[in-house]
């Protein structure tokens, strides 16, 4: 008898820590939304507080630059007759691009530093983040169409006018940009259903996706996964396109007879090498010193570098391709000189 009601008594304390543990639970599910902060505080760059007001000029001054020039390339394409080619309509997504991403984080960085509007709502900073990594995988994209333009132009020059049409070229802008949104839009909504107990302080100048995550008491292992996979997906394919393109393209200007054909051929890919340096150079060192780098880099070097990775590229495209590019400089002088006759300039 005894055992019996050991057992049952066994049994009912094993149904009543089965009940608080779905009481609980259901507490958590219902009261998910106070685990979700109204919104965060971005600090700017921990350690330089003091050197806000200096660290914002050159940014301020790359921004101005990156939107006068990038607006100018645009105004160019649109109405020089000259500029109607493929090379120039990928150049014309690389500034709107360029644009975007720029503008999604610089004004919301100075005015950290130059008024202490350190607040975002959280929608904000999904928002924010949205954009981000969607036009950062768009400008990664467009380097690689501009590399196969390239590669189609010099590898294939008689078949060129045929294949790159302008609703081909329209389609592929189209393509990346939607593959973009396609892979980004889960990462924010991963992030967006995580709970956040951990304060709402991000140690950056705008909603980096793993700053926000470390935030979480959840499970962030899929957020670490997920984000590995969209960098490999969209920077390790552009890149692998980007490589071969150029190693064909190398391989057939050195196979031309003549010296003079050979520096124009190289001439035209001049521009887009040092746009590809500029983008992917500030991305690899923010890649691999997150993952190799440990505690010897600081955190604001972090930082700067992430911000130089979203201003450098805007801001040096319009200056490498109007100093690179004969017909967009002949573009320029004559729009300052006032000329009207674009129609008579050919490339």
């Amino acid at each position: 008898m005894g055992v019996v009601l050991v057992a049952i008594v066994v049994d009912d304390v094993a149904l009543i820590a089965q009940a608080r543990a779905d009481i609980l639970l259901t507490v958590i599910m219902l009261n998910q939304t106070d685990l979700t902060p109204g919104s965060f505080i971005l600090t700017g760059i921990p350690g330089l507080e003091d050197r806000h007001l200096w660290i914002s000029l050159p940014f301020c001054t790359m921004y101005v630059v990156a939107v006068v020039g990038n607006c100018g390339l645009l105004y160019l394409i649109r109405y020089e007759d000259s500029l109607h080619k493929s090379m120039y309509y990928f150049l014309a997504m690389l500034s709107l691009t360029d644009l975007v991403m720029c503008t999604t984080t610089t004004p919301k960085a100075l005015c950290i530093f130059w008024f202490h509007l350190k607040e975002i709502s959280f929608d904000g900073c999904l928002v924010q983040m949205f954009f981000i990594y969607t036009f950062t995988g768009m400008e990664s994209g467009v380097l690689m169409l501009m590399a196969l333009d390239r590669y189609t132009a010099i590898c294939h020059p008689l078949r060129y006018p045929t294949i790159l049409t302008n609703p081909v070229i329209a389609k592929a802008g189209l393509a990346t940009f939607l593959r973009g949104v396609l892979l980004v839009f889960p990462l924010t909504f991963i992030i967006k259903r995580l709970p956040y107990c951990r304060g709402n302080i991000i140690h950056h100048t705008y909603c980096d996706h793993m700053a926000v995550a470390k935030l979480s008491c959840g499970n962030i292992k899929i957020n670490v996964i997920y984000g590995l996979m969209v960098a490999l997906l969209i920077g390790g394919f552009d890149i692998l396109c980007i490589t071969v393109s150029y190693t064909m393209i190398l391989w057939a200007v050195v196979s031309l007879s003549s010296a003079e054909a050979r520096g124009k051929a190289f001439s035209t890919c001049t521009a887009h090498i040092c746009a590809i340096v500029f983008s992917y150079s500030p991305a690899f060192f923010c890649f691999f010193s997150h993952r190799f780098g440990g505690h010897t880099i600081p955190p604001s070097c972090h930082i700067i570098v992430a911000n130089i990775y979203l201003l450098l590229p805007p801001t040096m495209n319009p200056i490498i391709y109007g100093v690179k590019t004969k017909q967009i400089r002949d573009c320029v002088i004559r729009t300052l000189l006032g000329s009207k006759d674009t129609k008579s300039h050919s490339i």
